[in-house]
């Protein structure tokens, strides 16, 4: 049986503003409880900017993968990623569950989560060198290289919806909030069983 909720994996490459479109947008459903936003779990220092992350080293992240903590893991980066399992018990109550995905994992998402959507964030390349130089965590070569990798298309036969955030944020909240009214008229309503 389909999970009456849907997984919304959010892509898009670094300093396309992912979590910060999802802050703000979230902040327009105050009461919402058939939206949520899930924090990933990354073998990254809690304290190296960017996303609000739940930081764990390598062997406390493969100790909880082997015991099932995850409902999709991945690498990236010479980092390791995964979606905590509490996920899939919020989409089989019927709710949208918002992660900070990657494309590389896509198929993953797709895997352990049969409604999946996929909202692939985008900005121009000046814009993402322009934010990922404001972080501080790469040199101006190591930019370069890692917008020379980057390509914006999703790959695969997915449910994507583009959000170009390269311009102002309120923007591109808009878009994100008319995306998150479309994905509520998809779920089971408030107080209809869950079957």
């Amino acid at each position: 049986m389909v999970s009456p909720g849907i997984m919304i994996a959010v892509v898009g490459p670094s300093g396309a503003g992912k979590d910060t479109l999802i802050a703000a947008a979230m902040r327009r459903f105050p009461g919402e409880t058939r939206l949520h936003v899930i924090r990933r779990v990354i073998t990254r220092a809690g304290d190296a900017g960017g996303e609000d992350h739940e930081s764990v080293d390598a062997g406390e992240f493969e100790r909880r993968r082997l015991r099932g903590d995850f409902a999709v893991a991945w690498d990236a980066h010479g980092l390791r990623y995964a979606i905590p399992a509490e996920a899939r018990r919020h989409v089989d109550a019927g709710r949208a569950v918002i992660a900070n995905g990657s494309r590389s994992a896509l198929p993953v998402f797709a895997d352990s989560f049969p409604r999946l959507l996929v909202l692939n964030v985008v900005a121009s390349p000046a814009v993402l060198a322009e934010r990922l130089h404001a972080r501080g965590r790469e040199s101006r070569d190591g930019i370069a290289a890692r917008l020379k990798r980057a390509t914006p298309e999703v790959r695969g036969d997915f449910e994507v919806f583009t959000i170009d955030n390269s311009g102002a944020l309120e923007e591109a909240v808009e878009t994100m909030t008319a995306f998150l009214n479309g994905v509520l008229q998809r779920l089971p309503k408030p107080g209809s069983p869950v079957a």
